[in-house]
């Protein structure tokens, strides 16, 4: 950039004083991994891993495990005989335990806010009012009362934008001295700049590596650079998400909910543990993916209006290659299951018997909130009542709670209506007990 380079960036200096409201961003450390040890308090202090679908790789590690080199996506085939000599555990994804935890966290979060925006399984921001000290104060209780409430440690950061926000979290995990809760305004100025200048501009919130580059060349290489960048020059050079950005590291608040949450499409997708060969067992699959994103749908509050179903086989195989996909235009926004599985369904055509299918999925697109769409084709879709196509708008959210209730399996429309066993299902020969959603694996406590 050309323009000489400010002293501090546009807007800080209101950031000293006394505020009405601060953004707080809180973050489960090492989700995957504090879920099983709230569980199994041996897995304390010792090297843990928790794999992908299938118990294919490494997709989350304990801070031992990474000092055992053990690098994020590490196939579990070719570590796995080394595990036993380096003490190392091993647990396959246990979706139903994290997600149940989730919500736990998020209704203690919600008891300290009225305003609690769920930014991920393990991320939320808040609405933090009172002074800094305060809020402050109010940090350090939301970290307590998670920790004593689901055994699930978090950090927390306090800022007055959400990018800064998260810049505040990552410090506060990485720098003992917030014992795990910084307030951006309560840090000397000069620190602040000092973090800024140290981190590179994709170590920023919405920076991507495309952008990057760009931003490289024209000589801003670190979260400060960019901090004193000119918002209107960001704007004609990149875009208005990028000019946000800017302002947002300048003190600015500019990023919406919707902008936030990340809702450009809900993806539902599996690899089978036993390739898919029938067009039986393929119509069952498609089902219950299909009633799995129209849960995820329910729980965000949205819903679509495109869904692309695909399925494939492996790269590597010997026989028939096939990878078919179809995009379906809905008439109407909606997060009915039974539009999405018969649009799921749209598919079988593609799919040849015999072939052997390894992996198969829908992604709903065009989202928007609901209630957002137009009355009328609501009431001639999504009623049911008035053209006989069964279970209305309802059956999505009451899937859904269902399905968090008493788990997901327990319930499926069509076929969707999993039996105990199929072949195809993921592969998790390392699961934990369902410690709270299942009676059977409730925890037990003996007294001495």
């Amino acid at each position: 950039m050309s323009d000489p380079e400010p002293s501090t960036p546009p807007g800080w200096g209101s950031l000293t004083g006394p505020a009405s409201s601060r953004v707080a961003l809180v973050d489960v450390n090492n989700f995957y991994v504090s879920s099983e040890r709230a569980f199994e308090p041996s897995l304390e202090g010792r090297p843990l891993v928790v794999l992908s679908n299938n118990d294919g790789c490494v997709i989350t590690r304990s801070a031992e495990a990474k000092v055992l080199g053990i690098p994020m996506g590490a196939p579990w085939f070719q570590i796995a005989e080394q595990a036993k000599d380096w003490g190392l555990q091993v647990r396959s994804s246990n979706y139903e335990l994290y997600g149940d935890m989730s919500a736990r966290v998020m209704e203690v979060l919600g008891r300290h806010t009225t305003n609690l925006e769920i930014y991920s399984i393990d991320e939320a921001f808040l609405t933090l009012n009172g002074t800094h000290r305060e809020q402050h104060t109010t940090g350090r209780t939301i970290k307590a009362t998670v920790r004593r409430n689901t055994g699930l440690p978090v950090c927390v950061g306090i800022a007055p934008t959400k990018t800064l926000a998260k810049l505040a979290n990552r410090w506060a995990k990485g720098n003992p001295h917030f014992d795990g809760v910084c307030h951006w305004d309560l840090v000397p100025q000069d620190q602040r700049q000092a973090l800024l200048r140290r981190l590179k501009v994709t170590d920023v919130w919405g920076v991507g590596t495309r952008n990057a580059a760009r931003l490289n060349a024209i000589g801003i290489d670190t979260a400060w650079d960019l901090a004193a960048a000119d918002p209107v020059l960001i704007r004609k050079r990149f875009s208005v998400v990028l000019m946000r950005t800017v302002l947002e590291l300048q003190g600015t608040p500019c990023i919406t909910s919707s902008e936030s949450t990340g809702n450009e499409q809900v993806l539902f997708s599996r690899s089978f543990a036993n390739p898919v060969n029938t067009l039986d067992a393929m119509r069952q699959a498609l089902s219950v993916y299909a009633q799995g994103a129209a849960s995820r749908l329910a729980r965000k509050n949205l819903q679509g209006r495109v869904l692309t179903a695909f399925a494939g086989t492996s790269p590597f195989t010997t026989g028939t290659r096939s990878s078919p996909s179809t995009c379906i235009p809905l008439q109407a926004h909606t997060a009915n299951p039974l539009e999405l599985t018969r649009a799921a369904h749209r598919l079988l055509p593609l799919i040849e018997e015999g072939v052997s299918y390894i992996r198969a999925g829908v992604i709903i697109t065009d989202l928007q909130p609901v209630g957002t769409q137009d009355t009328l084709l609501t009431l001639d879709l999504d009623s049911g009542a008035n053209i006989g196509r069964g279970p209305g708008k309802d059956t999505g959210p009451l899937l859904h709670e269902i399905g968090q209730k008493f788990g997901r399996s327990a319930i499926g429309l069509g076929h969707a209506g999993l039996k105990a066993g199929s072949d195809w299902t993921m592969k998790r020969d390392m699961l934990s007990p369902h410690y709270t959603t299942k009676w059977a694996d409730l925890p037990v406590v003996k007294a001495q």
